[in-house]
């Protein structure tokens, strides 16, 4: 009798813990436990704007396939990225928590990586899913984008390479697909350089003339010598600025296999069939599973490259054409998957770094995204514009079809879904400010684990936002947004982005509110005389700002100058530098 009293107490003491993994595991009746350890495929966009897909409102853009992903699949509606900006938007990706704790982001303006050669990246002592899912048994991929670093002290250290961050295959760019890939007028960094080096040649070209005057009239007493020495500058100056765009491109827009250099400079119209084919030969490699495979777009990038098949196709000139090529890209993605047999037990996940540059235009033409009902863009640290990105998940047999979500979600939530859907665990050593999605995913929350989601710009908290479950409300602080320029303008027309600090930002005293609850497009400014819980909502607010204050810690800034400045040892190059050109393959092996 004692032991069967004993054996209920053990079974009672079970069977919740039993309960609670089988219903974490299981969603509904129908599902597999199977599928608790699924394949992963992460799609990203480059700069896409929320507004440029049909799923999302966009009734002139076709982007059928991504259509289908939100029809098949649960779409998020106020899915967020953790900064404005690409390079700390994937730290922040990647690690699942926000880049000022990695060190991600500049005070300076370096708001990005600067450049293939520079020092700085994603620390080393940074854990990405990619890394646990490997550790998890997972064959781990990334194909595309990364611009995240390479090299710490030589040309071939790649400290920061995908492949010491958990990735067992690269193929993509190091860096980015830039503007000046192409040699483009819509320029990051050319056009400044061009500007500077002939500014200094003027300089020193009015220096030697007036050292060579002086010295003929006898004005100036003076040797030949420093004559030389600034006309011989004078002419390296004016040479380096006819030949910086033809560095840059050699420098930056290169691809690379795991740590090899293919080809230096890269073909811009081979990238995307070379990039299709390198995704099906790795779902055809590891379909017996488990695989991460992150696929990372170089669309919808300036110089927008696309092929001659969709060129003229769209309504809304190249712009239009290279979302309507990435939607195409996508389909041929999810083909690839229904051939091999992979549609059901892979978890898909389709987003945007951040939203869409106000600022690509030239003329009366726009080279960047539209974000549709959204405030603002690119660049801008609090503007829903610019971090308001597409968020759509399909799990075919576990996920419901056709689910909308309107609760605050992150990208940094993907770290932990994922980490935990693979049988991994979140680390505990330190902060992780993403939530695991799978909850309201399945639809057993009703609400998002986010009361607070905090809108850097650099390393400057620009605006915060407060979930206020229990009324049904969204609101948003700014503290700091940036100038828009001319006045009355929506963005910082004349530059490349808005600042983050300095003269061009207004900060505000007090802060202004809004209720994206019923206003997202943050039109109306609230004030105490129009809204009564004005000082209770502000007061809640600088008071959850004042507690994740407290859980920073100091860290390098990988995007300072130090960091951030090109250096000659530290460039990658398939040929004796500087002489670095190479195509070493015609496709994927």
């Amino acid at each position: 009798m004692l032991h069967l009293h004993h054996s209920w107490l053990c079974f009672r003491s079970w069977l919740p813990g039993m309960l609670s993994v089988l219903l974490g595991l299981v969603p509904s009746a129908s599902s597999n436990i199977s599928t608790s350890r699924p394949n992963i495929l992460l799609l990203m966009a480059d700069d896409l704007g929320i507004g440029d897909i049909g799923c999302y409102g966009n009734n002139t853009m076709r982007t059928p396939n991504i259509d289908r992903l939100a029809e098949d699949g649960v779409k998020l509606t106020q899915h967020i990225s953790a900064a404005s900006l690409c390079t700390p938007s994937r730290a922040a990706f990647l690690t699942g928590r926000y880049p000022v704790r990695s060190g991600m982001v500049s005070s300076i303006g370096y708001r990005v990586l600067q450049w293939t050669g520079a020092a700085g990246g994603l620390p080393t002592n940074e854990t990405t899913f990619a890394k646990i899912l490997k550790e998890k048994g997972y064959a781990t991929g990334l194909i595309g984008k990364w611009h995240l670093g390479l090299n710490c002290e030589s040309a071939s250290d790649h400290c920061h390479h995908p492949l010491h961050h958990g990735f067992d295959h690269f193929y993509g760019m190091p860096f980015s697909l830039m503007g000046d890939c192409a040699h483009w007028e819509l320029s990051e960094k050319r056009v400044n350089l061009e500007q500077k080096l002939n500014f200094l040649f003027q300089v020193l070209a009015l220096v030697a003339l007036t050292l060579v005057a002086g010295k003929l009239t006898h004005l100036i007493p003076v040797s030949w010598t420093p004559v030389i020495w600034s006309a011989l500058w004078a002419v390296l100056l004016l040479a380096g600025s006819y030949f910086v765009g033809a560095l840059i491109v050699h420098a930056d827009c290169l691809l690379m296999r795991n740590h090899t250099i293919t080809e230096q400079p890269m073909r811009f119209q081979k990238a995307t069939p070379l990039i299709l084919q390198e995704v099906a030969s790795f779902l055809k490699r590891n379909k017996h599973g488990p695989f991460l495979l992150f696929v990372s777009f170089l669309h919808v990038h300036i110089p927008l490259i696309t092929m001659e098949n969709f060129l003229g196709k769209s309504l809304h000139g190249l712009y239009g054409d290279n979302v309507e090529e990435m939607d195409w890209m996508v389909g041929q993605i999810l083909d690839t998957l229904d051939m091999e047999g992979l549609t059901n037990s892979t978890l898909i996940y389709f987003t945007s770094d951040h939203g869409g540059s106000l600022e690509n235009q030239l003329g009366h033409t726009q080279y960047g995204g539209w974000n549709g009902i959204y405030k603002g863009g690119k660049g801008m640290g609090g503007w829903e514009g610019g971090i308001r990105v597409p968020g759509i998940f399909r799990w075919p047999g576990v996920l419901p079809a056709g689910q909308v979500i309107g609760e605050p979600t992150s990208l940094m939530d993907v770290f932990p879904t994922v980490v935990q859907l693979a049988g991994g665990e979140v680390p505990q050593d330190r902060v992780i400010d993403g939530q695991d999605l799978l909850p309201l995913l399945l639809g057993t929350a009703q609400h998002s684990d986010h009361e607070f989601l905090m809108h850097y710009c650099e390393g400057f908290l620009h605006a915060a936002r407060w979930h206020q479950r229990d009324k049904g409300t969204t609101w948003k602080v700014h503290f700091v947004t940036p100038v828009f320029q001319p006045e009355g303008a929506g963005a910082c027309y004349g530059r490349k982005v808005c600042p983050c600090f300095g003269e061009k930002v207004l900060h505000h005293d007090p802060p202004l509110l809004f209720d994206l609850s019923r206003d997202p497009s943050e039109t109306h400014v609230l004030t105490p005389a129009s809204e009564p819980v004005f000082y209770q909502v502000m007061e809640r607010v600088q008071r959850a700002v004042r507690e994740h204050q407290r859980t920073l810690s100091p860290v390098p800034l990988q995007l300072d100058r130090l960091g951030n400045i090109w250096r000659p040892w530290l460039q990658p190059c398939c040929g004796p530098f500087p002489l670095c050109w190479c195509l070493r393959e015609d496709g994927p092996q």
